[in-house]
């Protein structure tokens, strides 16, 4: 057994999917499934799948974060999270990020939101998310503690 640790920085999150795992049919196909880690998985077929124990950073910028935007924020951070994390042709990314955009105002619609605040949600995503979407490969370095020549046993 190793004495050192791997891990990886991660940003702030607010909240984590506890329970079990939350699946929605999407129209992003890719080629082939892709998964990140045991957190995401999108099929071929277009089940996006957000597993239990993911955690997102919730509804971003001014605004709250009510019932009405969670599942929203939820698969819009994880269709980001894709984007972000180099699994779609760079040439696609623009309209993956336009689908998700659009995707979380439908979203939210369905789950009450007011036409109003789903639209200037929607707009404030499309203005202001472009930075979100930016590959993260720092994330992604794995960093590792030094090992202990001896570890005691107080």
């Amino acid at each position: 057994m190793s004495s050192n640790i791997c891990y990886r920085k991660l940003r702030h999150y607010k909240y984590q999917l506890v329970d079990e795992d939350f699946s929605i049919m999407i129209k992003i196909t890719p080629p082939v499934d892709i998964r990140i880690e045991n957190f995401i998985e999108l099929t071929t077929e277009g089940r996006l799948t957000i597993m239990k124990g993911y955690a997102w950073d919730g509804p971003s910028g001014p605004t709250f974060d009510t019932k009405n935007f969670m599942r929203g924020s939820l698969v819009h951070d994880a269709l980001y999270q894709l984007i972000r994390e180099g699994n779609f042709n760079d040439a696609e990314n623009k309209e993956r990020r336009r689908y998700a955009d659009d995707l979380l105002r439908e979203m939210c619609k369905k789950d009450l939101m007011s036409g109003f605040r789903a639209w200037y949600v929607h707009k404030a995503v499309c203005w202001f998310g472009k930075r979100a979407v930016r590959k993260t490969e720092k994330y992604k370095k794995k960093l590792y503690a030094p090992k202990s020549s001896s570890l005691s046993k107080d």
